[in-house]
């Protein structure tokens, strides 16, 4: 269909929603009062979204380190082990994010990969795990505001995290995740307000395995979450003993299965994955802007914000606290990715309600996230998506201070209207195919047609030129690399070749060099 007519009929669609407000509203609240259907709504509602997209967006394909490294995760569970043998060849397999003595593993807990284990489990596509993590998290985003705010409220925001969340995010194409961690918040933060209010054992449940989940998936940010579950509970800690010590033991098993992943990946119990990665790796280098190499007054604005974030992260003439400030700097502008724009004129209005202490805590919740994850020297989205559920919170409590003052309910219904425009507009586009929500690695695509085109098993040296971008990786491999029907290999120079060659005698072997353009997939003579 034309990209003109999906243009007509979505504009017909907001015409006909902002016509009928007034009488879809009382229906709206009389629905919001259910929560079991709410729930069911706006688990369904991305997922028949982002599945109406496939003939222009297809599922994704993994092409950066972290999603191969959430893939080997599942495919190691997949296996029913939480690490695999190491190989008698591993030097061939070196790769990012991936150890290989003293066990074969990804470095990462196993949270993501879980849910991508489940995914292929169920429907023989981890995508399908993607699917359903963003489900649960639009789903319990409902529920958690039901604690927050009154049910009309609380179903406009699973509506808006939908609309953030949901079929066009990069968190749901793909594999590195954002929206287990999210889910998990959603029980946390949902789960507390309730325990103030009842102390029922059913939240205190919930509550554990919040924080379980979140372990499993981000074992650094569990810290944060913990310290602002202590300070929800601080002034009178002791009326809380028992529900407290409940929500303790559902988490005690997530913490066992975490020391029994370390203890099977690195050899002890207390030693991450990615810390062992870290000693014997170190972190690689991901700027290359060299001030020496180009005069600061030639740099393009992008490389300047490179810059200056590789001054941040290396100390180049600042002091510690000048990094921290300046680093946070560089990062406060990537937290639009949790705000629809419009939903940014609400803010001061959620400002106005920090005179209540509930509201308050959400606030230094949000600063202490923000602070922490600030210590470490990388940044992505999904190091706060355990607080993903606060900032809907932020933009729905907004939205409701504004709806109470003079002329405010319009204008609080005129932002909704924009945001549905908004989402309506790229979601329009992405129909059409003229918006690209999968990044799509043509080069990566044509050596794996070509291999697929091939018949029997294969063995394929990656050679890289002295220009090669290290980022660019191409070997990666299976949990079981002997069994697999393509094994990756790193191209060690002909003499040491020939051992790989040896342990696999009956494959057939190629020649990778990816720096061609189109890359170059020759056959290698034995």
């Amino acid at each position: 269909m034309p990209a003109f007519w999906i243009e007509l009929a979505f504009a017909a669609v907001l015409l006909a929603f902002a016509l009928s407000w007034r009488r879809l509203a009382p229906l709206a609240e009389q629905f919001a009062e259910r929560t079991s259907w709410c729930m069911v709504l706006l688990a369904i509602l991305p997922v028949v979204l982002r599945l109406a997209l496939l003939r222009t967006q297809p599922e994704p394909s993994p092409d950066v380190y972290d999603e191969f490294s959430h893939l080997l995760v599942a495919d190691t569970l997949r296996h029913f082990r939480l690490a695999n043998p190491s190989h008698a060849l591993h030097q061939f397999f070196e790769t990012f994010f991936v150890l290989q003595q003293p066990a074969y593993s990804s470095i990462y807990p196993i949270g993501q990969g879980l849910m991508l284990a489940f995914g292929r489990a169920l429907f023989g596509n981890p995508w399908a795990g993607v699917i359903l993590a963003t489900a649960a998290f639009c789903s319990l985003c409902y529920w958690m505001l039901r604690a927050w705010v009154t049910p009309d409220w609380a179903l406009l925001g699973g509506i808006l995290a939908v609309m953030e969340f949901g079929p066009l995010c990069a968190w749901m194409n793909n594999y590195w995740g954002g929206a287990v961690a999210a889910a998990a918040g959603c029980l946390v933060f949902g789960s507390l307000p309730r325990l103030r209010d009842s102390r029922r054992t059913r939240d205190a449940v919930l509550l554990g395995i919040g924080l379980g989940v979140n372990l499993l998936t981000r074992p650094y940010e569990s810290i944060f979450l913990l310290s602002s579950v202590v300070a929800f509970f601080l002034p009178r800690p002791w009326k809380f003993a028992k529900t407290l010590a409940v929500a303790a033991a559902l988490a005690l098993p997530f913490v066992g299965i975490t020391l029994l992943q370390n203890k099977q990946v690195t050899g002890l119990w207390t030693t991450l994955p990615y810390t062992l990665s870290q000693y014997q790796y170190g972190v690689p280098a991901s700027l290359t802007i060299q001030p020496n190499v180009v005069p600061h007054n030639e740099l393009t604005p992008q490389q300047a914000l490179d810059y200056k974030m590789q001054r941040a992260f290396h100390g180049e003439g600042t002091d510690t606290v000048g990094r921290f400030f300046e680093r946070l700097e560089y990062r406060i502008r990537f937290y639009r990715f949790f705000l629809l724009a419009p939903l940014y004129l609400v803010l001061p209005f959620f400002l106005a309600r920090l005179r209540e202490r509930r509201f308050i805590w959400v606030a230094v919740t949000l600063a202490l996230f923000a602070l922490g994850v600030n210590l470490f020297p990388a940044f992505q989205e999904h190091y706060l998506a355990a607080v993903t559920c606060l900032f809907v919170l932020v933009s729905v409590v907004g939205l409701q201070r504004l709806s109470r003052i003079k002329a405010g309910h319009e204008a609080a219904q005129l932002i909704v209207l924009v945001c549905l425009a908004q989402f309506l507009f790229w979601y329009g586009l992405a129909l059409s195919g003229g918006n690209k929500l999968i990044r799509e690695n043509p080069r990566r695509a044509y050596v794996n047609r070509a291999l697929a085109a091939a018949s029997g098993q294969q063995l394929v040296f990656v050679r890289y030129s002295p220009q090669h971008i290290f980022q660019d990786e191409w070997v990666w491999n299976e949990a079981d690399i002997d069994a697999a029907r393509v094994v990756w290999a790193r191209d060690l120079g002909s003499e040491e070749n020939r051992k790989l060659l040896d342990y696999y005698p009956r494959r057939a072997v190629w020649l990778l060099e990816p720096d061609f353009n189109p890359p170059r997939l020759t056959a290698y003579g034995r």
